[in-house]
């Protein structure tokens, strides 16, 4: 059995956390530029405010509603969404942190008997300890946690949990893999879509399985999205219920192997485990675009270098190394006379070393930039990566392991101090040459939890009795 912890508009729910004045206020989050919505509040959502809308074009539904609006605080977002990984790893060390707002939990090791209450009791020590309101979805396989957790934010009556159980006697996954390794899945699917057809009554949990995958259209299904729900739907496969009766041959000729899982999973046979680990990185990449354009070079090396030095360590928290770097420069596609400019270096002995990789990137673009050119966005990308513990000799010398040591160690101690003191305690001299680049965040909170500097102040004001003469 495994459970699906989504926090509700979890961008929007962290900055009401530090401002309870904007409860039951229509709320949103915008991104990099302050130019799109990313996440909204459920005040939002009723006035028809769409994920991704433009702020622009949206201004007037804005001031007319009295909608208010935040810059990203990413920095906040992430520190919250730790500690709230930090509560869950009490509940069980079987744990898959999917995205910074979203985590897996495997709850084959608990002895629970009613995972209902066990899902509201998650759902009210989160917001008590932490503040964030969470949705909570159990079921015996994580697509249908998905279902599950997204029944739950719609229908308040859940609590906030809701456990999602297959239809009895209509699931492979009661019955065992024996039939399908000797043929049986046709037959079986078959019977599985009888059973699912006799339900007449989903008003309970028990009884809403049938209801739910009715009533969710085929875009919502995770792993299935919007890229391929169009080909599903001119197959006339509209709905979960429609992938969950196809047969898994002809899933898989729709969407590869992965349709096949889908099938087995929306009918209770689990077959995404748990992925307690990340797998490492084929590249690793960081982008932004500017504040402003520019052609400045010093504008643009700091930029580089800032997004060269994020991508660094990354590498090195992933315990990788990289042969090879890139840096791509590009100017307003909405504008005319687009053009883009990449510039790339090799490293002969793999390196994590941000110093050497910015060093090598700048030099790379030293006279390849266009002055008549205003660039827009820079990207910073490491490919052809390697383990940090593979690095070896080679008969000509190249790799020298003294430099390659004292490099790690260097790295190393930079490591140690940005993480003890703050991102900003110790970095390249060039990331600071200009400012100009950074996106504008003109609605940005204050970093209420990693920011001495940021934190609310309490003034104490003298009571009118003390005051007076």
């Amino acid at each position: 059995m495994y459970a699906l912890i989504d926090s509700n508009n979890f961008f929007v729910s962290c900055e009401r956390l530090f401002r309870p004045d904007l409860a039951n206020r229509p709320v949103v989050v915008l991104s990099s530029n302050d130019g799109c919505v990313v996440s909204r509040s459920n005040e939002a959502k009723a006035l028809g405010i769409p994920m991704g809308a433009p702020r622009f074009k949206f201004r007037d539904t804005f001031q007319r509603e009295g909608v208010v609006a935040f810059s990203a605080n990413f920095e906040l977002y992430g520190d919250i969404s730790e500690r709230i990984s930090s509560l869950i790893a009490s509940i069980t060390p079987h744990i898959e942190l999917y995205s910074v707002d979203e985590s897996f939990l495997d709850l084959h090791e608990l002895s629970l008997t009613d995972y209902t209450t066990w899902g509201r009791a998650v759902c009210r020590t989160i917001l008590q300890q932490v503040g964030i309101p969470v949705s909570v979805g159990i079921a015996p396989t994580k697509t249908l946690c998905k279902l599950a957790t997204h029944w739950a934010k719609k229908h308040p009556k859940t609590g906030g949990a809701f456990y999602l159980e297959p239809e009895p006697g209509g699931t492979r996954a009661q019955r065992g893999h024996e039939q399908i390794a000797s043929g049986g899945v046709e037959a079986t699917l078959e019977r599985s879509k009888e059973s699912i057809s006799r339900r007449t009554s989903p008003s309970s949990e028990k009884n809403a399985f049938r209801e739910i995958l009715a009533l969710t259209p085929v875009a919502e299904i995770w792993g299935i999205g919007w890229h391929l729900a169009p080909k599903l739907r001119a197959e006339g496969i509209l709905t979960a219920a429609d992938v969950a009766q196809m047969r898994p041959q002809r899933a898989q000729q729709l969407m590869g192997i992965h349709g096949r899982h889908i099938v087995y999973e929306l009918n209770g046979t689990s077959c995404l485990p748990l992925q307690q680990h990340t797998k490492p990185q084929h590249i690793v990449s960081r982008g932004r675009q500017f504040g402003a354009d520019t052609s400045e070079f010093a504008t643009i090396e700091a930029a580089v270098t800032t997004l060269a030095a994020q991508a660094a360590t990354e590498l090195r928290h992933e315990q990788q190394l990289t042969t090879h770097a890139a840096v791509i420069l590009r100017t307003n596609y909405h504008k005319p006379g687009y053009t883009k400019l990449v510039r790339s270096a090799r490293f002969y002995t793999p390196t994590a070393d941000t110093g050497l990789i910015c060093s090598q990137l700048i030099r790379s673009l030293a006279g390849a930039l266009n002055p008549r050119q205003q660039y827009h966005k820079a990207e910073v990308v490491l490919y052809d990566l390697v383990p940090a513990d593979s690095l070896q000799t080679d008969l000509f010398g190249a790799v020298n392991l003294p430099t390659d040591e004292r490099s790690r160690l260097r790295m190393q101690a930079l490591d140690a101090i940005t993480a003890k003191h703050g991102h900003s305690a110790l970095r390249y001299a060039a990331e600071a040459l200009s400012s100009q680049w950074r996106p504008r965040s003109n609605l940005l909170s204050p970093r209420y939890t990693s920011s001495w500097d940021e934190l609310p102040r309490a003034e104490l004001r003298p009571s009118v009795a003390a005051s007076a003469p």
